[in-house]
C-alpha cells in the first residue's frame, strides 16, 4: 500500500475555527483642552452707579471693560478691607479684602483706568489725614513735654543728694512710663504701591491692621521674590489675606496685627505670569491661590480714535459714593458685620455645590488649581458683602445680603474661574496638557499601536521629561481621555528590573479613519 501524501491545510479542514482575540473597542477620545474660551465680564453684576462708571472708563479709555471692572472691586475692597466682615454661616466669617491681578500686554493705558479709579481714594486719605491732623499735632506735643519732663526728672535725680535720691529717681520713672504711653497716631494711609514686605506689614500695623497696595505694574512680585532679599518673603501676603494673626519680632522693631487685612489690585504684563510660573518660590506657598485673574484680549489696534468722554454727572457720583463709603468705614474700629438672607446662603450652598467637583483631581476642570478653587466660595462671600456695601453704601451693616446680591457675586466667581483657568495656563498649571501633546505627536509620528513605557521614554527630549516620573501624570491624563490603555504587567518572577508598563495606542493616531 503506498503512503498518502496529504496537505497539512486539509487535516484542519473540517475542524471549527480557533476564536482569535477580539479587536479592542476604542471610543473616539476626548480632546485635550484647547485655548480657553474666556467669558465676558459680567458688568451686570456692578450695582448701577458703578456699573456706569466702568462702562464710561473702559469706553474713554478704550480698554477692556474688565480692566475697570476688576480694578472697581478692588476699590470696594480697599475701602471696606479690615472695616467689614461677612458673616457666611455658623463659625464661617470672611473678611472683606481682596486679591485681584489683571494680565495686559503694553499700551493699554492701564494706567489711565488705575487713575480714574483711585483718584477718589487719594481723595478720602487727604480727608482723613486733615481731620486727625489736630489730634496728631496734640499727641506730638504731649509726647514730647512728657519726655522733656522725664528726662530734666532723670537729671535732677542723677544729680540729687543720697538723702533726697529714692524719691527723685520714683519720679523720674513715673515721668518716664507716662512719656511712653503717650501715642502718636499715624497719618492715615489707604494706598501703597512700590513697597517691600517689611514696610506693608509696617503701613498695615500703623493703619489698623489695612492697607491696599494698587498699581499698574507687576513689580511687587518681584519683590515677594525676594529683589531684596534675595528670597521670597511671602508671610504678610499669605497672612494679609487670610486675615491670620500677624506678628514680627525682630531686633529693629516688634509688631503685631491680630486681623490684618491686606488688598491687592494690580495689572501686570501677560509676561509677568510666565516668569512667576518658573519661580520654585512661588509654587507649593499658596500665594497664587489667592488672587482672583483676568486675562481679557487687548483692544489695541481695534480703538476708536474719538471715543464718548466721561459723563462728568458720572464720574460726580462715583467720586461721592466712594469717598462716602471710604470715610463711613474709616470710623469703624470693631469690623462691621455684614450678614446674609437664608436665599443668600442657600445660593451660596448651591454654588458651592457646584464647585466642589470641579476640584477633582482628576477630571475637574479645577482639579489642576485645586488650591485656588478651593478659596473661590469664600472670594464670592467677600464679593458679595462688597457689592452689598456698594449699593447700600453708609447702611450696609444695617440689611442683610439679598439673594440677587449673591447670584450677581455668583456671575463674577464664574467669570474668575474662566480667566483664573487661563491665568494658570500662562503660570504653567497646566504643563501636563502641553507635555501630552508632545507625546501624541511623538506616538504619531512612530505609528505604534502598543508601547511600553521604557521606550517611550527613550524618544522623549530629557529636558521636558527629566525622569519616567515626570510622564506619569501625562499617561494618566492620556488614558483618562481614551487615547491608550495599561495593560496588565506580566511579572516573571524572576531577579532584576521589573517589567516596563505597556499601553495600547487609540488607532486613530496613526491612522484618522479608524
Amino acid at each position: 500500500m503506498t503512503a498518502q501524501h496529504v496537505d497539512s491545510t486539509d487535516l484542519w479542514a473540517g475542524l471549527p475555527a480557533l476564536d482569535e482575540p477580539p479587536a479592542p473597542v476604542w471610543e473616539d477620545p476626548v480632546p485635550l483642552a484647547g485655548p480657553r474660551k474666556l467669558a465676558p465680564f459680567p458688568t451686570a453684576s456692578l450695582p448701577g452707579w458703578l456699573r456706569e462708571f466702568v462702562a464710561a472708563v473702559a469706553e474713554e479709555t478704550q480698554t477692556p471693560v474688565d480692566l475697570a471692572g476688576c480694578i472697581a472691586l478692588s476699590v470696594l475692597a480697599t475701602a471696606a478691607g479690615g472695616r467689614a466682615v461677612v458673616q457666611v454661616r455658623g463659625h464661617w466669617r470672611e473678611p472683606t479684602n481682596l486679591y485681584v491681578v489683571v494680565s495686559l500686554p503694553p499700551a493699554n493705558r492701564k494706567s489711565a483706568v488705575f487713575g480714574l479709579l483711585t483718584d477718589p481714594l487719594y481723595e478720602a486719605e487727604q480727608q482723613l489725614r486733615t481731620l486727625t491732623q489736630p489730634a496728631i499735632v496734640e499727641a506730638e506735643m504731649t509726647a514730647r513735654l512728657a519726655k522733656e519732663a522725664a528726662d530734666k526728672a532723670t537729671a535732677k535725680a542723677a544729680s540729687a543728694s543720697a538723702d533726697e535720691r529714692d524719691e527723685l529717681v520714683s519720679t523720674a520713672i513715673a515721668l518716664a512710663q507716662t512719656a511712653e504711653s503717650v501715642s502718636v497716631p499715624a497719618k492715615p494711609q489707604l494706598l501703597a504701591d512700590d513697597t517691600t514686605a517689611e514696610t506693608v506689614t509696617s503701613r498695615m500695623a500703623e493703619q489698623g491692621g489695612r492697607i491696599s497696595v494698587m498699581s499698574a505694574e507687576g513689580d511687587i512680585f518681584d519683590i515677594i521674590a525676594g529683589r531684596y532679599s534675595g528670597k521670597p518673603n511671602m508671610g504678610v501676603f499669605l497672612k494679609g489675606h487670610a486675615g491670620d494673626r500677624l506678628k514680627v519680632d525682630r531686633q529693629t522693631r516688634e509688631e503685631y496685627i491680630e486681623h490684618p487685612a491686606l488688598t491687592m489690585g494690580l495689572c501686570v504684563q501677560p509676561q509677568v505670569l510666565d516668569d512667576i510660573g518658573r519661580q520654585d518660590g512661588f509654587k507649593g506657598r499658596g500665594l497664587l491661590g489667592r488672587f482672583l485673574y483676568s486675562v481679557p484680549e487687548s483692544l489695541v489696534g481695534r480703538r476708536k480714535i474719538e471715543p464718548d468722554p466721561i459723563p462728568e454727572q458720572v464720574m460726580e457720583t462715583y467720586r461721592r459714593h466712594v469717598l462716602d463709603l471710604t470715610l463711613f468705614l474709616a470710623e469703624w474700629t470693631d469690623p462691621a458685620l455684614i450678614q446674609l438672607t437664608p436665599e443668600a446662603v442657600a445660593a451660596l450652598k448651591a454654588f458651592q455645590a457646584r464647585v466642589e467637583p470641579m476640584l477633582e483631581a482628576r477630571g475637574g476642570i479645577m482639579g489642576q488649581i485645586g488650591d485656588w478653587g478651593g478659596k473661590l466660595v469664600g472670594a464670592t462671600a467677600r464679593m458679595a458683602a462688597l457689592l452689598h456695601l456698594a449699593e447700600h453704601l453708609t447702611k450696609g451693616h444695617m440689611v442683610p445680603v439679598a439673594e440677587a446680591t449673591m447670584r450677581d457675586a455668583i456671575a463674577l466667581a464664574e467669570y474668575f474661574i474662566s480667566h483664573s483657568l487661563a491665568a494658570f495656563d500662562l503660570m504653567g498649571a497646566d504643563r501636563i496638557v502641553e507635555r501630552a501633546r508632545t507625546v501624541l505627536e511623538v506616538l504619531h509620528n512612530h505609528g505604534w499601536r502598543e508601547v511600553s513605557k521604557r521606550d517611550l521614554m527613550v524618544k522623549l527630549s530629557r529636558s521636558e521629561f527629566r525622569t519616567a516620573n515626570d510622564l506619569d501624570p501625562v499617561l494618566a491624563l492620556l488614558e483618562d481621555h481614551g487615547y491608550m490603555r495599561a495593560q496588565a504587567v506580566q511579572r516573571t518572577g524572576g531577579r532584576g528590573r521589573p517589567p516596563s508598563p505597556r499601553y495600547l495606542i487609540h488607532p486613530r493616531l496613526t491612522d484618522p479613519t479608524a
